[in-house]
């Protein structure tokens, strides 16, 4: 259903990014960011399905400054070489990867003509918080137990946009008190907890909760279905 096109970041960065169209006019566009594993076959398939949702879906490869090309599966290597690759890019200079994340709210918005939103996992969670503070252009944010989103320093964050949180109670990486302090400190955000794990969204990965995918993508398309249209 999709492909691959290349977007030009603020300062000249080309950032591939993977873009899924709907059959029909769209309802509006929506990013979606990457796990630490690239845009992988997930990723991809999660913008087909809201492009299937009605939506242009553009999923931009925010390890391109670090490493082009990343494409990774979920094994303990995997998994060791994706946080190598978060470290390096969450170290670059200010603004980090802001533009290129940017770039694709910007490229959503011409090739959708209409509002855009931002979904995020894991990592592409936290970027999806972070784009809800500082980006230009978004409508909504929905984030996927995103790592890091949680502590005293992201929490400080204040969303510019209606944001939906989603946690699992099983989360070895993000607590639940940690996501209760993060809930009492914004109010306004929506959060929901599900019985599951980190990462439970992804059925590649042995986390994996049908139960849980399923109620949080029916709560994230009517987040979107509000809020972008």
């Amino acid at each position: 259903m999709g492909q691959f096109v290349d977007l030009t970041s603020a300062d000249g960065q080309k950032i591939p990014a993977y873009v899924a169209r709907p059959e029909g006019p769209p309802r509006g566009g929506i990013v979606v960011l990457q796990e630490i594993f690239g845009v992988n076959s997930h990723i991809r398939s999660v913008a087909d399905g809201y492009a299937k949702a009605g939506y242009v879906a553009v999923a931009p490869a925010t390890f391109q400054r670090v490493q082009p090309g990343v494409d990774m599966g979920y094994t303990d290597a995997d998994m060791k070489a994706g946080f190598e690759l978060k470290g390096k890019a969450e170290a670059l200079p200010a603004p980090g990867l802001l533009p290129d994340i940017q770039a694709a709210i910007d490229y959503a918005a011409k090739e959708s003509g209409g509002k855009v939103g931002i979904v995020g996992y894991c990592w592409g969670g936290l970027l999806s918080w972070r784009a809800a503070a500082l980006a230009k252009g978004l409508s909504a944010a929905v984030t996927y137990y995103g790592g890091g989103m949680t502590t005293a320093e992201e929490s400080a964050r204040q969303p510019q946009v209606p944001v939906l949180a989603h946690f699992g109670e099983k989360d070895h990486w993000i607590t639940v008190d940690s996501v209760k302090a993060f809930e009492k400190a914004h109010p306004d955000v929506e959060v929901h907890l599900y019985e599951a794990d980190h990462g439970f969204n992804c059925d590649q990965r042995g986390s994996y909760s049908a139960a849980a995918a399923e109620a949080a993508l029916a709560r994230s398309l009517a987040f979107f279905t509000k809020h972008v249209g």
